[in-house]
């Protein structure tokens, strides 16, 4: 049996007596440590250290102790560090014993980032179970599939019994409507017994609305100079920030050591706002690497709005979700310009070719969208695998009225072109559960606030399409489903009785065998500026890349509905969806054509 145990400057740590309580709670001139529940609740003053930290050794505490923490004239708080809340975020937290879990994963070393094929799924709606334990049920058919990493959407308690992930006020806590902290640990440990890494998307941009106590007695966790989407940005680099930034530098190494979990993707970073020096991206990174292990493989992955390339590379984060090849992709496919689709409609495949080839579609451009303001920075020199492309993710879809999939707004030929695009590419791909079947499901925003927030959400969130013609009208708009319905959670669940072996999922199957036999094994030491790309009038776009192994490997395609003519790349045929030789040195391209090929030797295109 292997123990896994981070220990933290803050919240409850087991000691050889009992239980260490700490809180740092600057707002406060003293601290009551309430233990046990109802009327056997008993509050004890705590040990003021200075600084707003308070402490008390409780002998006789242990595991499955509930406790609270009185704050401001007898407020009742969980524990901000709470390693687990069994009964919401507005109840008591519970100690737990990190190295009561039985780990038997000891020779699991992760796995090198090339090898990633991302599935990127919510653990409520996953499942019929909608629980940790639902998902480590369905592991071995995510390994048929070919994925070799999940990604969980965020697991922090939330308020309610549904959400999305993105509302979590006590980041150390996995929800209770998941499952226990062991049952997360199960499942890792089950995935990594499988040879799948576990990736885990972590909120450090802001707290949600309903059961963050912190600014009753913490308010330094919050800038008086900086605001985001959300309010009051997180305090960073103002008076104070240094225990701010500790407490999410350490949920970083908890879920990374704890958890053993393979790497985290750290949600919409564009809204931290950080103006010390190191910025706490790179403080965070550094401090993660240097506190693995030897030998072991962890990722640390980025939303970036910004495209902020200066994240990105080794010793920092080692891949960023792109949008803006899924936005170019979702062009071609769908016809759609609307929104932030206006930015890739003037010329969607030279985007496309500038994703596959360099990163980036804008790398320092005007973003028409955003007032044509520039947007992004050079990224040729990044290999292709620092970027992970997708055709769909929760946003993408949740971002949408209806919460539709693509699969709903574009036409059979499109879809299968696009993916077998992303899938071969060099780059990182990511699928969203139920892509591989063409679920009809949707993805809608969906959450269970209280009554004060209830309705401000729902009305707010129809309020949001008002500037789409077809909601232009209040009937519209109510149409647009309620998030806090259970009916709209429940709409989200995927449905696995669609999911049988059909042509959908016999195709994924088959392009990431392919991409796990031939792509991947020739990725490690791809370097930047590795490939070119060309656009080829009517509809086609051609790319070359020079891999680690010294081959190229080359993409032609034709992504409208019209047939055209390009010359033959050269290399041998991988993959072929639609296409005809039509001469010497000439191909037919059908609509949605795709050619890859590879060549071994020194012939150039």
């Amino acid at each position: 049996m292997a123990a896994r145990r981070f220990d933290m400057p803050f919240g409850a740590e087991l000691t050889s007596e009992g239980v260490r309580f700490r809180l740092w709670a600057p707002g406060c001139d003293e601290v009551g440590l309430c233990l046990g529940e109802g009327p056997e609740e008993a509050v004890r003053p705590m040990n003021a250290l200075g600084d707003g930290w308070f402490e008390l050794d409780v002998a006789g505490a242990g595991p499955g102790t509930r406790y609270r923490y009185a704050v401001n004239d007898g407020l009742r708080v969980p524990d901000p560090a709470s390693r687990f809340n069994p009964d919401d975020v507005h109840a008591a937290s519970e100690v737990i014993d990190p190295a009561a879990f039985d780990w038997r994963d000891g020779d699991w070393r992760g796995r090198p980032w090339e090898e990633a094929v991302v599935y990127e799924l919510h653990v409520g709606t996953f499942s019929p179970e909608g629980t940790f334990a639902g998902v480590a049920a369905r592991l071995d058919y995510l390994v048929a599939l070919g994925v070799t990493a999940i990604e969980l959407m965020p697991v922090a308690d939330f308020p309610g019994a549904r959400n999305w992930g993105y509302d979590g006020v006590l980041p150390f806590a996995p929800d209770s409507r998941y499952g226990r902290p062991e049952d997360l640990k199960n499942l890792v440990q089950a995935a990594h017994a499988r040879g799948l890494m576990v990736l885990l998307d972590v909120v450090y941009n802001h707290f949600g609305p309903e059961g963050n106590y912190l600014h009753v007695y913490a308010r330094p966790f919050f800038s008086e100079r900086h605001h985001t989407l959300w309010g009051a940005a997180i305090n960073f680099d103002g008076p104070r920030s240094r225990t701010v930034r500790e407490f999410f530098i350490h949920n970083a190494l908890y879920w990374l050591t704890e958890y053993h979990f393979d790497g985290l993707r750290l949600d919409a970073v564009h809204a931290i706002v950080d103006d010390s020096v190191p910025h706490i991206l790179d403080e965070l990174a550094a401090r993660v690497h240097a506190a693995v292990e030897p030998g072991r493989h962890v990722h640390l992955v980025l939303e970036n709005d910004a495209n902020a390339a200066r994240h990105l590379g080794p010793g920092r984060y080692a891949a960023q979700w792109n949008d803006d090849i899924h936005h170019a992709l979702h062009v071609l496919a769908t016809g759609e310009t609307d929104g932030y689709y206006a930015d890739y409609a003037d010329a969607p495949l030279r985007h496309l070719g500038r994703c596959l080839a360099e990163g980036f579609a804008y790398q320092g451009e005007a973003s028409p969208y955003r007032g044509d303001a520039p947007r992004g920075e050079p990224s040729a020199q990044l290999p292709p695998q620092t970027f992970v492309s997708f055709l769909q993710n929760h946003d993408q879809i949740g971002n949408r009225a209806f919460g539709e999939r693509i699969g709903q707004l574009a036409p059979v030929p499109a879809l299968r072109a696009a993916a077998a695009i992303y899938l071969l590419a060099p780059a990182i791909p990511l699928l969203f559960m139920g892509e591989e079947f063409s679920a009809a499901t949707p993805f809608p925003f969906f959450c269970d606030f209280g009554d004060d927030l209830r309705d401000a959400v729902t009305n707010g969130r129809r309020r949001e399409f008002r500037k789409f013609a077809r909601f232009a009208d209040a009937a519209a708009q109510a149409a647009i489903p309620d998030p806090n319905s259970v009916a709209t959670f429940e709409s989200a669940r995927l449905d696995w009785a669609t999911a049988e072996d059909g042509e959908w999922l016999a195709y994924y199957r088959g392009l990431l065998t392919l991409r796990r036999e031939v792509v991947v094994p020739r990725l490690p030491g791809t370097t930047g500026h590795a490939a070119q790309f060309d656009v080829l009038a009517p509809s086609g776009v051609r790319v070359a890349w020079r891999l680690g192994d010294g081959s190229t490997l080359r993409l032609l395609a034709n992504l409208s509905a019209a047939p055209m003519r390009a010359v033959t790349p050269p290399g041998e045929a991988l993959f072929a969806l639609g296409t005809e030789r039509a001469g010497e040195g000439t191909l037919a391209l059908a609509p949605w054509a795709v050619l890859w090929t590879l060549d071994d030797g020194e012939t150039q295109r």
